[in-house]
C-alpha cells in the first residue's frame, strides 16, 4: 500500500490480520443519499426558469405551479396589450384633434374612433399620459412575476435536499446538574 492511496483507504485493524476498506464502502447510508439529493441543481433551475418561465418547476417535478405562473404572466400580457391599445388610441385621437386645431391639417382626425370624437383635447392627452403609466406599470408587473418565477425554482430546488423524515422528535427529559446542584428540564431534540 503506497502513501499515495491512504487518503482513499481505511485500514482495519484484526486480531491476526490486515484487512482493507475502501472509503466509498464505509459511507453512511445517510451521506449517500444526501449527496444523491444534492445533485439536483439550484442553478439549472434557475437558469431554466429564467429562459422559459414554468421550466425550473418542471425541472423541480412541481407541475401543479405551471397554471398559477402562466395565468400570472397571461393576466399582465393581457393587460398590457390592452392598455398598449388604448393608449395608441388615445394618442391618434389626441394628435388629430391638436393637428386640426393648429395646422388645419385633418388627415388623422378622420382616423379618431367615434367613441372618442366627443372627447376634449385635454382629457385625451390626460387619459393618453394616463395609459402610458399604466403600461409601464403592467411592463413592472410582469418582470416582477417573471422574477418570483426564477425565485420559486430556485427556492424549491435548494428545498429538494432538505431532510423530513419522521424520526425528528422532540424529548423532555428532568436534568440534574452536579456542579450548581439544581434541577432542571432538558429538551433533546434527535435529528436523523
Amino acid at each position: 500500500s503506497s502513501f499515495a492511496q491512504e487518503d482513499s483507504l481505511k485500514i482495519v485493524s484484526k486480531t491476526d490480520s490486515l484487512e482493507i476498506v475502501s472509503k466509498k464502502d464505509s459511507l453512511p447510508a445517510a451521506t449517500v443519499d444526501s449527496l444523491i439529493k444534492k445533485e439536483h441543481s439550484p442553478r439549472k433551475a434557475a437558469i431554466r426558469s429564467a429562459i422559459v418561465p414554468g421550466l425550473g418547476q418542471i425541472y423541480n417535478k412541481k407541475y401543479w405551479k405551471l397554471p398559477i405562473i402562466y395565468a400570472a404572466l397571461g393576466i399582465t400580457g393581457y393587460i398590457f396589450v390592452d392598455n398598449l391599445k388604448t393608449y395608441k388610441d388615445l394618442k391618434l385621437a389626441y394628435r388629430g384633434k391638436y393637428n386640426e386645431r393648429v395646422t388645419g391639417d385633418s388627415t388623422d382626425y378622420y382616423k379618431i374612433k367615434p367613441e372618442y370624437l366627443p372627447i376634449s383635447e385635454e382629457s385625451l392627452r390626460a387619459g393618453r399620459d394616463q395609459f402610458r403609466r399604466y403600461m409601464d406599470y403592467s411592463v413592472l408587473v410582469f418582470v416582477a412575476f417573471w422574477g418570483l418565477n426564477v425565485v420559486d425554482a430556485v427556492v424549491d430546488a435548494h428545498l429538494k435536499a432538505f431532510d423530513i423524515s419522521p424520526d425528528l422528535s422532540l424529548k423532555v427529559k428532568p436534568s440534574y446538574n452536579l456542579l450548581t446542584k439544581s434541577k432542571g428540564v432538558s429538551l433533546v431534540f434527535n435529528f436523523k
